[in-house]
């Protein structure tokens, strides 16, 4: 890719965020952050516990997530980032201020029984159940949003080049932008 660009792998719970989002990243030779691991215990139990965290429970996770990608940005390096980001202000939140063209988002979509299914067949804190929650607070990427969407409905492999052109095409869009 040319020029840094930090590009958040978002999507509900179910989409292969982590496995989309590292495998793209081996190929392009970028880094792979997962956001879960920045999460704090109690939001961690409050999910496993078939809670909804509420916005409040999330700001610090994607305050720290903003860090993340702010100090990947200084530094000059690229990062992919596997964040849920399903609300506008959640992604404004993320983008924390850096300058247009420098964070970009990969949307994972599948149609609900795919995800509630690929939810029963992992381990993972969050449980199906949640799906639902996620579904309805789940805001598409706006028109002004360096962004795509792409459907992870087939197989992994099949994915990840979708990823991979995506995030270069991102790449593009990113730099005509700044």
């Amino acid at each position: 890719m040319n020029g840094a660009l930090q590009v958040v792998v978002m999507g509900v719970s179910g989409t292969g965020k982590s496995a989309v989002g590292s495998r793209v990243g081996e190929r392009l030779g970028v880094p792979y952050v997962e956001g879960d691991e920045h999460h704090p215990a109690a939001n961690i139990a409050k999910m496993a516990a078939g809670t909804p965290l509420t916005d409040d429970d999330r700001r610090p996770w994607l305050e720290e997530l903003a860090e993340v990608l702010a100090s990947r940005e200084r530094a000059g390096t690229s990062t992919l980032l596997g964040c849920s980001a399903l609300r506008r202000t959640y992604r404004d939140l993320l983008r924390g201020g850096l300058p247009a063209g420098t964070v970009g988002f990969l949307h994972l979509v599948a149609e609900p029984e795919v995800l509630h299914r690929r939810m029963e067949e992992r381990e993972h804190f969050m449980p199906p159940s949640l799906l639902r929650s996620q579904l309805a607070t789940l805001e598409p990427l706006e028109p002004d949003e360096l962004g795509t969407a792409i459907h992870v409905d087939a197989p992994l492999d099949v994915v990840v080049e979708r990823g991979v052109e995506a995030v270069r095409a991102l790449a593009g869009r990113g730099a005509a932008q700044r």
